[in-house]
């Protein structure tokens, strides 16, 4: 302690100014997906790891031609600070959007973000105090845990299965929780081709899981990035659609159109909305007007509907792929199949670790994320997430093939070694043969 009261800086060797920081920047660590961006982007490795969308099918002369214009028409407004809650022509087509899955809103609910990774971080940021409780998927989405730690909330898993989140076991988790007096502010689900477990969450539990929080004062905070992107039959109505008032619906550009643009929204009711928007203020003072404009003249020119259409042929031949690819060179090992979205849940023996395992994998130059990146209590060491979106199907059967030759030799090694007592060397060796302790 100096002597005017102030603490005294200790540091270590590494940042002189550790002793500075915030206690809440104790939850900001790089996370396992971000630590694999840099191996995965090497051209020999096979990265079925990162969440990228597969760009190169969008129309880049549609792209260019809305930048163009944009700058050519309006490119004092499009270069100049804009409304903290976003242009009105994006959020009234972000209602049209909204629409195909059944939610009626007002623009003046919508508020325009940095991506939906922002609202996320301003959803949080509204609501939660150290301590508080957040109900979310088991697993579930990396970045939001992320998040939910940098604001130091205590995040409890509920059990999810084929049909996603389970009723009951969200009226369990409820119980204990408010039995130790524990503060629950809201649930986060992605219900739609879930990252990572890509299920969905089934229309018969759509409207059970609403009344378990509304009966239990709970905000439910629903993700929705891949909604749009089906194979087959479209995912039931957003949550959002049956209870606008209990549900704030975050959406995002990034996965119909590119996340380069950063544009995301969210659709909240409306007193939540205008703390949003003095959230969003004080972060960035105004999302991107021109990224804001080149999205919304992209809506008006171009055939999104049919550029999504696009999008879900290339997934859904990249998801075959791995389906396929599974079922040849992994028999024994278990995994979702999604009807959209961009990935796929594998679950291993028990005695496999995802995580020790990887960097055996990135030898055999194939890359994916460990499961213990989606729970926040060192759960899914026997579970990794693949991803399809955006490798070639080649590369995709390449990719697990390569990590079929990990999985099956660490098996085989586990399966040598089970059950041994001492190993002996050959007579012929000339070395000493006492017996070694390898169990």
């Amino acid at each position: 302690m100096t002597t005017d009261g102030v603490p005294q800086r200790t540091g270590n060797n590494l940042d002189p100014w550790y002793a500075n920081y915030a206690e809440r920047t104790a939850g900001l660590a790089a996370s396992e997906v971000r630590a694999l961006f840099a191996v995965a982007s090497r051209p020999e490795v096979v990265s079925l790891a990162g969440g990228m969308p597969f760009v190169t099918a969008l129309s880049h002369d549609l792209i260019s031609s809305s930048m163009e214009k944009v700058i050519r028409e309006q490119g004092a407004t499009a270069l100049q600070y804009g409304s903290g809650q976003g242009i009105p022509q994006l959020r009234e087509q972000t209602l049209e959007v909204m629409s195909l899955e059944g939610i009626h809103g007002t623009v003046d609910n919508v508020v325009t973000a940095t991506g939906s990774q922002q609202a996320l971080d301003l959803v949080t940021k509204l609501f939660i105090d150290p301590g508080d409780v957040i109900l979310a998927e088991s697993p579930s989405y990396v970045g939001a845990l992320g998040i939910f730690r940098s604001y130091q909330a205590n995040v409890a898993h509920v059990a999810t299965d084929e049909n996603g989140l389970i009723p009951e076991a969200l009226r369990q988790t409820i119980a204990a929780l408010r039995a130790q007096g524990r503060r629950i502010k809201f649930l986060y689900t992605i219900p739609n081709f879930h990252n990572p477990a890509g299920v969905t969450l089934s229309a018969e539990r759509r409207p059970e899981i609403l009344e378990i929080c509304r009966s239990n004062e709970i905000l439910v905070l629903e993700d929705n990035p891949y909604g749009l992107l089906h194979f087959d039959e479209p995912a039931p109505n957003a949550l959002r659609s049956l209870d606008p008032e209990g549900v704030i619906y975050l959406g995002t550009f990034s996965k119909t159109l590119a996340p380069g643009f950063r544009v995301g929204w969210a659709l909240a009711p409306h007193a939540i909305r205008e703390k949003l928007i003095l959230a969003a203020e004080s972060a960035i003072l105004s999302p991107s007007s021109f990224s804001q404009m080149v999205v919304s003249e992209y809506l008006a020119t171009a055939d999104w509907r049919a550029q999504i259409d696009t999008f879900r042929g290339v997934y859904r031949e990249r998801k075959e792929a791995m389906i396929e690819a599974l079922g040849e060179h992994l028999p024994q090992l278990d995994w979702t199949n999604p009807n959209g979205g961009f990935y796929v849940w594998v679950t291993m023996p028990d005695v496999l670790d995802s995580k020790q395992m990887l960097p055996r994998a990135v030898k055999e130059l194939v890359a994916y994320t460990p499961g213990t990146a989606f729970f926040a209590d060192g759960r899914g060491r026997h579970a990794m997430r693949l991803s399809f979106c955006y490798p070639t199907p080649e590369a995709i059967r390449l990719g697990v093939r390569r990590l079929a030759t990990v999985v099956n030799g660490e098996l085989d090694l586990l399966d040598t070694f089970a059950g041994t007592g001492t190993l002996q060397l050959p007579e012929s060796s000339g070395y000493d043969t006492a017996p070694s302790d390898l169990k």
